[in-house]
């Protein structure tokens, strides 16, 4: 008997220890409040900085198109594509957002031109490409932002012909 009271006595207790939140889950939870309070807070670039971004990129695309560089022109339209996605994921609460995708058809065009080193077909899609942003930026009463061809690179630091190879 006495061993049958002790056994249910541990037993019990064994039961209590289990329904009590463990303090190495209490400070995870804890933390975790912690962190979801600071979310909001949390630095996201706006839809300026981005455009920004796509600005450049869009430049340096010119400039690499026009040197056949069509790796660095693949480069930069990817990081176009990239923006252009971050800002559907980040500026959803931007009435802009919604028309971004006017954009899908003059990238599909300009990647196309350089999947096929074409020159020519690169020109025209860029031309395209150019207009198309400045119809985003007329539907969403920011016509005010004209963009245009590019006459100068952006960077005086960086070559946009295709690199020599050393044999």
């Amino acid at each position: 008997m006495k061993y049958a009271v002790l056994f249910l006595t541990v037993f019990l207790l064994g039961l209590f220890a289990c329904n009590q939140p463990s303090t190495d889950n209490q400070m995870l939870q804890a933390r975790i409040d912690s962190l979801e309070k600071k979310l909001p807070d949390t630095y996201k670039p706006g839809f300026g900085e981005f455009m920004s971004g796509i600005q450049v990129h869009h430049a340096k695309l010119w400039f690499a198109g026009l040197h056949q560089n069509w790796q660095l022109a693949d480069f930069e339209i990817n990081e176009i594509q990239e923006s252009i996605t971050a800002i559907q994921k980040y500026c959803t609460n931007r009435p802009e957002t919604k028309s971004i995708t006017m954009i899908d058809q003059p990238l599909d065009s300009i990647t196309n031109a350089i999947k096929q080193k074409d020159l020519v077909k690169f020109r025209s899609s860029y031309v395209l490409l150019t207009n198309t942003c400045n119809s985003c930026h007329q539907a969403t009463n920011h016509a005010f932002n004209v963009i245009t061809i590019p006459e100068n690179p952006p960077f005086s630091n960086q070559k946009f012909n295709v690199p020599e190879t050393k044999h």
